[in-house]
């Protein structure tokens, strides 16, 4: 859409930095013949990068200022014995290890992953082998100093089932390092069933349905004891992620051994406010037995059997156990982390003490689900055919809601409402008003609302689409966002917040508005757009249609 579009606001009540490198940032032991000509925005060698961890010592490159170490291991292969046992310790080595390359994506289906080329050209999909052996993680910093710089640690989404940390272009730390002069961190972990297939009713141990988020605490571990080896301070660390990723931020809230490895928190586009519950995990996982062909205890022989042929059982076992997920009144079907009582509290988060001092961003879209992005078509629907798309999942109440979130947006047309609805916040209020609750540290919540000019106008303020801004990409992630000025500018200032909410636990001073933390009162909400505004409960009337 044009600059100048209507938008989402007026329905709400209102009208590379340093590119030389100095050669103290190189090390002591580099070549007296090392080219450090002021244009060069590569430098690489074997003594150039060279950082030291508990495990031994690794080499990166620098590139444009910033240091960078790719893959670094965190944990032991996750293959064979170690599958859906808790991370083990990498084994130490005494060479350099070149880091200069992404680990291995976890275990996924891949198949077609690229097969819609729309999508594939939109998010820029980053997959490289995909391997048990891919507890790594990801390091950009300014530079190998003693500064004790704020630490950021990116949590991918994928729902726990997909993704990597550089799924995408627009989850770089390079541009966020250098413009906040922070140190930025990504992490690949265990996913789907072989990173929360719960077995403990099977003999396989008590770890097993947690065993992704336990790689996620195992990396905070690492960066707690490595991270001022790169110029960062382990006793400032925040947590982010996005969709499943977001979900991740809040399950580690709730994770008794991650007390104490983070200090705030950032969940875009995605909270949990429980985890799977006990007895349906231990009930899947002995349906995941019996659709191998094994007994009970038999954990060696499924350790054995190779990860495709075993996520394809696993994902035969949920279709099979359905019904009576259904009857147990399962809502979240599949493998994602257990609420056991041991690693995650089996009751609703923020509800024990756990985290109750950890300030948390919640951010989320208009148009997290907009369904014509994909479907031209859409954008011409009738209000009646909206309605007729909303019955299956509202039933007789479908009309009430639509005739409340039109009123409370008048100049939305049908697709956008039904974006709306499909897109409401109220898990993220949820998640605001259980954590304000806790009355310790504060919430602030933010509602992504900037459209790209792209396609059409058809994509919205979709799903991802804010991270890029968050971290200083929208160059980056031209796709998201046409790039220019424009986004920019926007992204200027989100990402000047954040950095503030990094350092201090509030995001006030990053050029944003004055900033009100929530609460369940006010429902105070930053609405983030070309004009930024703070809004109080900006969509209440619609939202409580849905209750």
């Amino acid at each position: 859409m044009k600059a100048t579009r209507r938008n989402f606001i007026q329905t709400l009540g209102v009208g590379a930095i340093g590119l030389t490198v100095p050669k103290t940032s190189l090390g002591n032991n580099q070549p007296h013949d090392l080219n450090m000509d002021e244009d060069q925005i590569l430098h690489i060698g074997d003594n150039i990068a060279v950082a030291q961890t508990e495990y031994g010592k690794v080499r990166g490159f620098i590139l444009r200022g910033i240091h960078q170490f790719l893959g670094i291991p965190y944990g032991a292969d996750t293959s064979g014995k170690n599958r859906f046992m808790p991370p083990q310790k990498p084994l130490p080595w005494n060479d350099i290890k070149p880091t200069i390359w992404w680990g291995n994506t976890a275990p996924q289906i891949m198949e077609k992953r690229y097969a819609n080329v729309v999508s594939s050209f939109v998010d820029h999909w980053n997959y490289d082998d995909v391997s048990e052996d891919c507890l790594k993680l990801n390091v950009w910093t300014p530079s190998l100093d003693n500064k004790k710089r704020p630490v950021v640690v990116w949590l991918h989404g994928g729902g726990f089932v997909n993704g990597n940390g550089i799924e995408q272009d627009g989850y770089h730390g390079e541009n966020l390092a250098r413009f906040g002069d922070i140190v930025f961190c990504s992490v690949n972990h265990r996913l789907g069933a072989l990173g929360y297939c719960c077995l403990s009713a099977a003999g396989g141990g008590s770890g097993s349905g947690n065993a992704g988020n336990l790689d996620l605490v195992a990396s905070l571990e690492w960066v707690k004891n490595n991270i001022s080896q790169f110029g960062g301070d382990p006793g400032n660390v925040t947590i982010i992620g996005q969709s499943g990723g977001g979900a991740k931020v809040t399950t580690l809230m709730n994770m008794p051994a991650a007390k104490g490895l983070f200090h705030k928190a950032v969940a875009l586009s995605g909270s949990s406010l429980i985890g799977v519950n006990k007895d349906y995990a231990e009930k899947l996982g002995l349906k995941v037995m019996e659709e191998a062909g094994l007994k009970a205890g038999e954990i060696e022989k499924l350790q054995q059997i190779p990860w495709l042929d075993f996520i394809q059982i696993a994902n035969k076992a949920v279709a099979k156990l359905s019904d009576d997920a259904k009857k147990m009144g399962i809502q979240r079907e599949g493998f994602s982390p257990v609420s056991d009582g041991i690693h995650l509290i089996n009751e609703p988060f923020f509800s024990t003490g756990l985290s109750a001092n950890i300030p948390l961003l919640i951010n989320t879209t208009f148009h997290e689900w907009t369904p014509s992005r994909a479907d031209a078509s859409l954008e011409t629907i009738t209000w009646e055919q909206v309605a007729e798309r909303l019955t299956p999942r509202y039933g007789e109440k479908s009309n009430t809601i639509l005739a409340a979130y039109k009123k409370q947006f008048p100049s939305a047309s049908p697709v956008e409402i039904w974006a709306l609805i499909l897109s409401n916040r109220k898990n993220a209020v949820a998640a605001a008003d259980a954590k304000t609750k806790q009355g310790k540290a504060p919430v602030y919540l933010s509602w992504f609302g900037w459209e790209p000019p792209l396609f059409d106008g058809r994509m919205r303020a979709f799903h991802c689409i804010d991270i890029c801004f968050w971290f200083y990409n929208t160059d980056l992630m031209y796709t998201h966002t046409g790039g220019g000025k424009r986004p920019k500018a926007l992204s200027q200032k989100m990402a000047n917040s954040f950095i503030q909410f990094v350092k201090t636990g509030n995001p006030n001073g990053g050029g944003l508005p004055q900033w009100t933390p929530y609460s369940s009162e006010k429902g105070e909400t930053m609405i983030l757009d070309d004009i930024c505004l703070m809004q109080n409960n900006p969509d209440a009337e619609a939202r409580k249609s849905l209750d």
